[in-house]
């Protein structure tokens, strides 16, 4: 194989030949993204290929660990600099030789819009391919939602581009979207196909040009038309969605190249809307949450070859899946043989229902479950890298665990308490090795659940601050870093929306009225239903600790209305379901304290129940933010959208916030301060500092990036 060069490319694309077969290689690490130098050197290397005779055919390639993974979207909302995309795109199509795509790793957005304009792909084992764009709160851009129909046919690209989930290689090939999988060498089996090719004496069909799969949904469109409305159900409120979903129509409906243009319109409405940025902003703050002042990329975590959980409930059980999943062992422990049997009982029926559903094979279910072990005494813990106790919301109980502990894990081990509310710096006070812990928060159901606060103490070492951060990433979580203090950032923030959901319905909101209003913002579930799946009597036995109450709530649990599990909480359950009814009995009991107390129902407009579920939590974000406990406004936003439900086109309540606008927030605190009689509900001071300079929160993390 001999390197010849591009003729006047930049060195993000070379081309070497191989015989006749030219291989144009895109090397731009990190993921190969399709920034301005990839695509004026992809343009120059195929004009040199198409125009040199002695070239038979092309394979396109990456180099690195995966092949293009989307669009440069930090070009996005600037000017737009030639050539685009689909200005690549057409000039591949408009070669007269074979071309070939040896796609690898993340093929992804216009990563695989550029293999899909080639004739034939290749991929390598493991390969994972998809048009995410809707994630972003866009579409794909150069073509996708018009080839990809073509390739796998109108129903599935319509699943794949509205949920933007990827599919596997083997998926990928048994749908018609790749041509083989490779064995061996990616590039030479590529070669090899691309010389077969040209033996053929046959050019494939381009995708566009081929619309065999579209002919018999066309014949039944009502069937098409009936799954794009059920998966837009799950979508409600958000733009892009409904947008992919009509551009996957128009591959029905449309020529091609009218259906190129019709989404090419809809994808510059999209990036210049709101939810896109919102969505943008989201993906950048994902990225940002990773850097921690005093711990660079030249800290090294410790190694975690092996866990233990303590603690074989829900929480636990759920934590242990999460290192199983990747194929770290871990161990389980609880006090008794009884609790650790009946924890791992659990931990199978999830598998085996996972594996039931199509999720997992028979052979990983047995794989991961036997990565697990179990144990009655923690001193199986010895040799662990890192613990995590999921035990009772007790400090006394979870000081007397890290005590002993602390005489049984060996040297370097980090000690980790999944609390989410205690005092982490006392915890690590009953140890001689306050460094080496920690909090992980995780979040339940913890194997599902995306967020995990990472909790740094006063003596928590950056090391160990690094390993547990890596380790999240591991388990394929979303960390962010908290400080101490009661509730850290997600709960703190939540326990300023109890409060107002407590008030809401002593002053004559309806249950139901205010549910539907957060879900009607975005949120999957309102506070009350949300209460009701987690148990009442969870928060009922944190506020005996503390000597707290909450009128209503506590009044239901003192009746044995836990929720769910019992089948009533604020709302009633019939025959063990989740659907939430009424209850006129939880009616006439608001109704019964709030005359006790000497208040006059009145109706509750959406609006103010609204401001009172949100803007709250933001004024105690900002309080947040001023006492250090988060880093960054963004990271606040992180915590929201992956451990709260906050929907992501709405950007997190940081975002949100300047979205509004913070004057116009300070001023409706003030006034809701004097209706209440709560001054805690005064703008905090950075809220209000913000607000009398016009500025936002936003303005906040700019500072701090430029220092």
């Amino acid at each position: 194989m001999s390197d010849t060069g591009s003729t006047g490319a930049p060195q993000v694309v070379t081309t070497a030949m191989d015989g006749d077969i030219a291989i144009i290689t895109i090397n731009s690490p990190p993921v190969n993204a399709l920034g301005h130098a990839v695509r004026e050197g992809l343009t120059l290397a195929l004009a040199a290929a198409k125009a040199d005779r002695a070239i038979k055919g092309i394979v396109i390639a990456c180099a690195g660990r995966t092949f293009c993974a989307g669009a440069d979207i930090t070009e996005f909302g600037k000017p737009r600099k030639a050539p685009s995309l689909a200005d690549v795109i057409v000039a591949l199509e408009g070669i007269a030789k074979p071309v070939i795509a040896a796609v690898h790793g993340t093929t992804l957005g216009g990563g695989l819009e550029l293999a899909m304009a080639c004739h034939l792909r290749i991929a390598a084992p493991g390969t994972r391919l998809g048009l995410p764009e809707v994630k972003l709160g866009i579409l794909p851009g150069a073509g996708g939602t018009q080839r990809l129909p073509r390739a796998i046919g109108p129903l599935k690209a319509l699943e794949r581009i509205v949920s933007g989930d990827p599919m596997t290689a083997a998926d990928a090939l048994a749908d018609g979207l790749v041509h083989a999988i490779a064995e061996g060498d990616l590039t030479a089996a590529a070669i090899a196909l691309a010389r077969a090719t040209v033996a053929s004496g046959q050019l494939p069909p381009l995708l566009r040009d081929d619309e065999r799969k579209l002919v018999s949904v066309r014949a039944e469109r009502a069937a098409f038309d009936a799954a794009a409305r059920d998966l837009l159900k799950r979508k409600r409120g958000q733009e892009a969605p409904a947008a992919c979903a009509k551009a996957v129509a128009n591959a029905l409906d449309l020529p091609f190249d009218q259906g190129v243009a019709a989404e090419g319109e809809a994808f510059l409405h999209l990036v210049a809307g709101e939810q896109s940025r919102a969505q943008r902003h989201i993906f950048f703050a994902e990225r940002e949450a990773l850097k921690i002042p005093g711990v660079g990329p030249e800290m090294k975590p410790r190694r975690v070859a092996k866990a233990a959980v303590i603690g074989a409930g829900t929480m636990g059980g759920g934590i242990a899946m999460c290192f199983a999943n990747v194929g770290i062992p871990v161990v389980l422990i609880d006090t008794t043989e009884e609790a650790v049997m009946r924890g791992r009982g659990i931990i199978e029926k999830n598998y085996r229902n996972t594996a039931a559903r199509g999720g997992l094979s028979a052979a990983d279910v047995d794989q991961r479950l036997g990565l697990i072990t179990t144990a009655s005494s923690i001193e199986a813990a010895a040799d662990a890298d890192l613990v995590i106790e999921a035990v009772f919301e007790n400090m006394a109980v979870k000081q007397q665990l890290f005590a002993a502990l602390d005489k049984i894990a060996k040297p370097g081990a980090i000690l980790a308490t999944n609390t989410s509310t205690l005092d982490v710096d006392v915890i690590a006070s009953a140890t001689k090795r306050p460094s080496d812990v920690l909090g992980m928060h995780f979040f339940s159901p913890a194997n599902v659940m995306k967020l995990l606060e990472v909790v740094r103490a006063k003596t928590t070492a950056p090391d160990a601050l690094a390993t547990a951060m890596a380790v999240g990433r591991q388990i394929n979580k979303t960390a962010v870093v908290s400080g101490v203090c009661d509730g850290f950032i997600g709960n703190r923030m939540l326990a300023k929306r109890s409060i107002e959901a407590e008030r809401l319905i002593l002053e004559g909101a309806d249950l139901a009225a205010v549910d539907a209003t957060v879900v009607e913002f975005g949120f999957p579930m309102g506070p009350y239903a949300m209460a009701d799946l987690a148990g009442l009597d969870v928060g009922w036995r944190i506020r005996q600790a503390r000597g707290t109450k909450a009128v209503i709530s506590d009044a239901l649990c003192e009746a044995g209305r836990f929720g769910q599990k019992t089948g009533r909480g604020y709302f009633l359950y019939e025959s063990g379901g989740r659907i939430p009814k009424t209850d006129p009995d939880v009616t006439a009991l608001i109704a019964a304290k709030a005359k006790a107390l000497g208040l006059t129902q009145r109706d509750v407009g959406a609006d103010e129940v609204l401001e009172r579920m949100l803007y709250p939590m933001i004024n105690e974000a900002a309080r947040i933010l001023d006492e250090g406990i988060a880093l960054r406004p963004s990271d606040i936003d992180v915590v929201w959208v992956f451990g709260y439900g906050w929907p992501a086109w709405r950007g997190g309540p940081m975002h949100y916030a300047d979205s509004v606008g913070l004057g116009k927030i300070a001023a409706r605190l003030s006034d809701y301060a004097a209706q209440t009689g709560d001054a805690s509900l005064q703008p905090a001071p950075l809220l209000a500092r913000l607000a009398g300079e016009g500025r936002g929160f936003a303005s906040l993390s700019a500072k701090a990036r430029s220092m």
